[in-house]
């Protein structure tokens, strides 16, 4: 949830998803709100482009899982490579969340994307693009039969004063849609149990 909709007396007094009166009580530390606020700024997709490279300065040390490549289309040379190569790309507003205001170039019609450019063109800053991703697969009982729909994992990781711990388990998203690589609940995605099974005993 947006920081935005947490707290109706603090935030958006028009909000209906949030819990009235919160913010005081974490203040006061009587609560403990998982995803602290102001974390949102990390999940700004414009800071993807910088993440292999933060890692390397905050850390001092190479990143052990590649990045998707992400390209900032307010740099000329990469909104052209972005361009030229539109129906192997999936283009998001780096202000975006839940699957909207994306262009999912495999999927587009000519007159979409055109569109869409003309959109970037606008303020190529406030986009960036990364290639389609071809998600994993897993068997969902969807009418009755088995069948495949694509799907992500989410980890989480928690900090605390003896450092960074990651837990065992996630959420997996799943897109519903036959086809669809969109797995966002917003956009008629849901979610599977995610099991971490331990290794066999010896």
């Amino acid at each position: 949830m947006d920081d935005e909709y947490l707290d109706p007396l603090v935030f958006n007094p028009s909000s209906m998803l949030g819990v009235a009166g919160i913010m005081g009580a974490y203040r006061k530390g009587n609560v403990a709100i998982v995803n602290a606020i102001g974390t949102g700024v990390a999940d700004d997709k414009a800071v993807y482009v910088y993440v292999p490279e933060m890692i390397k300065y905050y850390l001092n040390e190479e990143p052990i899982l590649k990045n998707v490549p992400t390209h900032q289309l307010g740099n000329p040379d990469e909104r052209k490579v972005v361009f030229d190569n539109i129906n192997k790309m999936v283009i998001k507003k780096t202000n975006g969340s839940g699957g909207y205001g994306m262009l999912m170039g495999h999927a587009a019609s000519d007159k979409e994307i055109e569109e869409y450019k003309q959109e970037v063109m606008k303020d190529p800053r406030n986009f960036i693009a990364q290639p389609t991703i071809n998600l994993s697969a897993a068997p969902c009982y969807m009418q009755g039969t088995l069948q495949p729909r694509r799907i992500d994992l989410r980890p989480y990781a928690l900090y605390g004063p003896d450092g960074i711990e990651i837990v065992p388990g996630g959420l997996t998203r799943v897109a519903l849609k036959e086809g669809s690589l969109v797995v966002n609940s917003s956009q008629g995605g849901g979610s599977k149990d995610t099991w971490v099974l331990s290794p066999p005993a010896p």
